[in-house]
């Protein structure tokens, strides 16, 4: 069985900051404008055509892109920026997570430091 982890604060205040970003995704939106399928279509005998989101984003290592309804672009686009802010909040806890372990672990005696700071033995005069 798995010793029972206690959460730290920093761990609750990351999950808290984490939860409020919801809805959040990793990829990017582009506004594209593409002919219709319709062989009629007036718009697209004048040389205009339809506007369209593309939702871009990474899947098994391969870049996909999936159409987006318009109704759906303001989540898609709030979902973006939480991922970012996520990814921000993620290269933060590094360093503080670096610091936490160091401030709770136990001080070590000075003998201790010193003897482990030269790891290679040294050579005796002749």
């Amino acid at each position: 069985m798995k010793p029972k982890k206690t959460s730290t604060a920093a761990e609750a205040s990351f999950l808290n900051k984490v939860a409020s970003l919801w809805p959040a995704l990793k990829g990017s939106l582009a506004l594209v404008h593409k002919p219709c399928i319709r062989p009629a279509c007036r718009a697209c005998a004048r040389g205009d055509k339809h506007p369209a989101h593309l939702l871009s984003f990474t899947q098994d290592g391969r870049r996909r892109c999936m159409y987006v309804p318009t109704a759906l672009v303001p989540v898609l686009r709030r979902a973006i920026e939480n991922g970012r802010k996520i990814e921000e909040l993620l290269c933060e806890s590094g360093p503080a997570l670096i610091r936490e372990q160091r401030e709770s672990r136990p001080p070590q005696p000075s003998s201790e430091r010193e003897s482990g700071a030269s790891k290679t033995p040294k050579k005796k005069k002749s």
